[in-house]
């Protein structure tokens, strides 16, 4: 359905009240709307919030334009053993999988074992799988946590960790993210994207970055605790 030039995707379905979605990556405009409801009560609810719609379509394009520009963001590279793709320098912070300074990210699963044949789990098809899904939900998370935080990252890149769901060079607003995010719920990989973003503002885990978690998202420690009891393959 066009809209006043505005191209609007409507999904009839056995519910009682309209539902407005704007889709990452693209921003695609979509309307579940009752079986019966009238083509023009869905053209007055779009109309009346066309303003909040144009906002949102607007970040999420700019979000994936950040995106395209980050070189990383396809599918990274592996790090060298032991390293967990950090930099050199001795800025950075991250969501360790176990003790993280004062904030204590405890996870309740364990390190996995020196011996453990990462090759087995990590084909190439298994990484691409796990980049597409991060880069599908990257735009519209940056485009929504962007806003919320104040500061976004200058270039993310995806890698097989050992023992960290991501880190971060607040210096150069660098940030890592698990390449094993993309295969888990989306929650973690939204609750370890703020995390880090937030480290843009916050190096440590002190009151100051809890203050700020806090105020972001509230149910962080929650999510926390939920993905260190997970296992870093």
């Amino acid at each position: 359905m066009n809209i006043d030039g505005l191209e609007v995707q409507v999904v009839r379905k056995p519910i009682k009240n309209m539902y407005l979605r704007i889709k990452p990556p693209n921003g695609e405009v979509v309307i579940s709307a009752p079986r019966r409801m009238a083509d023009r009560t869905i053209i007055d609810f779009v109309r009346g919030r066309r303003s909040w719609i144009d906002e949102h379509v607007r970040r999420m394009a700019e979000a994936r334009r950040r995106s395209m520009d980050m070189g990383g963001l396809a599918g990274g590279s592996s790090p060298r053993p032991g390293r967990d793709g950090r930099s050199g320098g001795t800025g950075d912070c991250g969501t360790r999988n176990g003790k993280d300074g004062g904030d204590g990210l405890a996870n309740d699963a364990g390190a996995t074992p020196p011996t453990f044949d990462r090759t087995a789990i990590w084909t190439d098809e298994r990484k691409a799988r796990a980049a597409a899904s991060i880069n599908a939900q990257l735009p519209g998370l940056l485009a929504k946590w962007g806003p919320v935080v104040g500061r976004t990252p200058t270039h993310i890149t995806l890698r097989v960790m050992t023992s960290r769901w991501g880190s971060c060079t607040p210096a150069t607003g660098r940030i890592r993210l698990n390449l094993q995010l993309g295969l888990m719920e989306p929650r973690f990989l939204e609750y370890v994207l703020v995390h880090e973003m937030t480290h843009l503002w916050e190096r440590g885990h002190g009151a100051g970055f809890q203050r700020r978690m806090s105020a972001y998202l509230p149910n962080w420690r929650q999510l926390r605790r939920e993905l260190n009891r997970r296992v870093v393959l």
